[in-house]
């Protein structure tokens, strides 16, 4: 089945999953990007991060870009996770994902996920240090 999409936001995201998701009998490549928690930003020290998100909203949006990159590369599966709630630094918060004939396709594929998830889907990122707070990412 061409262009299978699998999306979703959860508290925990099992990378583990993943490639099993995108694998296709007819792909040669899979390709996949995990975002983490970093410990440092602009040279202070992170604690954790929490991410917050209109579910609804986000799920249409994340699925429209996954049409999208499966039409633009003529992928065989798509995925894309995101976490909400508190996150520790080394925790996955974002996994994009992209199986294709190819290894060009999902590649570029791929990168225009986690591009565009980060544009226009409705999930907002507080970053937490020892001594403030601070929201960073604005409505898409």
């Amino acid at each position: 089945m061409k262009g299978n999409i699998s999306i979703e936001i959860f508290d925990v995201i099992d990378t583990s999953a993943v490639f099993a998701e995108l694998s296709h009998p007819q792909s040669g490549g899979i390709c996949v990007f995990v975002g983490a928690v970093r410990e440092f930003t602009d040279n202070e020290e992170v604690l954790s991060l929490e991410f917050e998100t209109y579910k609804v909203m986000a799920l249409k949006e994340m699925n429209k870009i996954a049409l999208e990159a499966i039409e633009k590369w003529n992928l065989n599966k798509v995925v894309i996770r995101h976490a909400v709630g508190p996150k520790n630094v080394e925790e996955p918060v974002v996994v994009v994902g992209a199986s294709s004939a190819h290894r060009d396709a999902c590649f570029k594929a791929c990168r225009y996920l986690i591009d565009t998830l980060k544009e226009r889907v409705p999930i907002w990122k507080k970053e937490i240090f020892k001594n403030k707070s601070v929201w960073v990412s604005a409505h898409p």
